[in-house]
């Protein structure tokens, strides 16, 4: 049975890519270069831990399942295809084009491995005795189904260096439990205080844990490479995204265990856009004109509330006794809020910002995606965006690693591998697969 029409598209893409001396691998240049890291990570958890080890010049071999993709291949997130819903996307999706698979892996090389097939698995552990490095973010249990332990992986590389990242962790009762980051966000708590006065939790919009726990992720593996560096010795890592997200809860911890207080018994709580010390009123988000837009404001002092009037041009409610001083206006802050909105709706939120800084007032445009991308001179200047081009997409703009140092740089040198674009390269160049060997694993469906 032959391929489809598109498949067969899609492995020509591939085969060009492979080709393209652009895109060939290279020797890379920073802080770990020459650290080598088998990466079975999957989703965001994990890519984009492993994304910061390829910024700063990790050789990071990205193993994927050709029958089970990768879920950031296939969700509805396409340059130039609008926005759409999860599971409103094309039934046959090219699992090159997906953006946030793109976002999560440049600098990585792929390759596919059927760990289904004993010859899979071997050469799976031919990768993992090249490396010094093993990533993964399975449920608990799927590295030991293929025997992957820690303790068998030392006896494959000398003190390697295992990352496991969960949501769970991998001991406890609840260590077999599968997650992903809106569960993490309910368990660890913060969804609870998310949301506003007097409603149900609202959640976060995004997986947000994901990428909060990838950064703790990130971190642990920079410190058990320094800490290789400085001893010789391996490590074994467990970090749980649960156990991340606590780590943001610390003042509404402190709370709680301090003065007693729980979130949901105060009619106030959770804040939203308010704050609760100090004083400070208006402090929120109001409209402005056009659909959609708006504008945050605080003001702490009288001062900023002086100012706040002035610009919007003494109105009669101003000096009503109930906004005579700041506590009085923290005091009737629904009345003071709706006021403001009132009087913003009909200003340009860039000209209204502008005005209120120069005041003294604290102000600021909430940035659409579209304001922070194309508009914002201060991210303009610090180049967090650039551009890379990609053989399917073409040129498509990624967030940069958001560090900078005097002396290093980090080495943004290919956009994220098409699937299985580096097999020959990884399999023969680095393995040492003969050709005959290759193209049989390739045709019966080992690689």
């Amino acid at each position: 049975m032959g391929q489809s029409p598109k498949a067969a598209e899609r492995a020509v893409a591939v085969a060009a890519a492979a080709a393209d001396p652009a895109r060939r691998p290279r020797s890379s240049f920073g802080p770990l270069a020459g650290v080598r890291v088998a990466d079975f990570c999957w989703m965001g958890v994990g890519a984009c831990a492993t994304r910061i080890l390829g910024d700063f010049g990790a050789e990071v071999i990205r193993i994927e399942d050709r029958n089970r993709l990768d879920m950031p291949r296939v969700l509805p997130i396409y340059k130039g295809a609008g926005a759409r819903n999860y599971g409103e996307g094309d039934p046959d999706p090219d699992p090159n084009a997906g953006g946030l698979f793109n976002n999560y892996n440049r600098n990585k090389l792929g390759v596919t491995i059927n760990m289904r097939d004993p010859r899979g698995r071997a050469l799976c552990e031919r990768l993992i005795a090249s490396s010094s490095v093993v990533t993964e973010n399975f449920a608990p249990g799927v590295m030991e189904r293929w025997g992957l332990t820690y303790d068998y992986i030392r006896t494959l590389t000398p003190n390697p260096i295992m990352a496991r990242m969960s949501g769970f962790g991998h001991s406890g009762p609840h260590a077999d439990f599968k997650s992903y980051g809106p569960v993490v966000q309910a368990v660890s708590g913060l969804s609870f205080i998310s949301g506003l006065p007097g409603r149900e939790p609202s959640g976060w919009g995004l997986s947000y844990m994901d990428n909060m726990a990838a950064f703790y992720n990130g971190a642990a593996l920079l410190m058990a490479i320094y800490h290789r560096n400085q001893t010789g010795e391996g490590t074994e890592i467990d970090v749980s995204a649960i156990e991340a997200g606590i780590n943001l809860l610390g003042p509404i911890l402190l709370d709680v265990t301090v003065n007693g207080r729980r979130t949901k018994d105060d009619p106030n709580y959770p804040l939203g856009n308010r704050v609760e010390y100090p004083n400070a009123a208006p402090h929120g988000v109001y409209p402005v004109r056009g659909e959609d837009r708006w504008i945050a404001i605080s003001v702490f002092d009288e001062a900023g509330w002086a100012a706040l009037v002035a610009e919007l041009g003494n109105p009669d409610w101003a000096g009503e006794a109930r906004f005579a001083t700041q506590a009085r206006r923290f005091e009737h802050q629904d009345a003071l809020d709706a006021l403001v909105g009132e009087a913003t709706a009909t200003r340009e939120r860039y000209d209204l910002m502008h005005r209120l800084q120069a005041r003294g007032v604290a102000a600021a445009v909430v940035q659409t995606p579209e304001d922070v991308n194309e508009h914002d001179p201060q991210l303009a200047q610090s180049g967090v965006f650039f551009d890379l081009d990609h053989p399917v997409i073409g040129r498509a703009r990624f967030e940069g690693t958001p560090i900078r140092f005097s002396k290093t740089t980090q080495d943004y040198w290919r956009s994220a591998p098409l699937l299985g674009e580096d097999n020959h390269y990884v399999f023969t160049e680095l393995l040492g697969l003969s050709e005959d060997e290759y193209q049989t694993y390739a045709a019966e469906g080992v690689i």
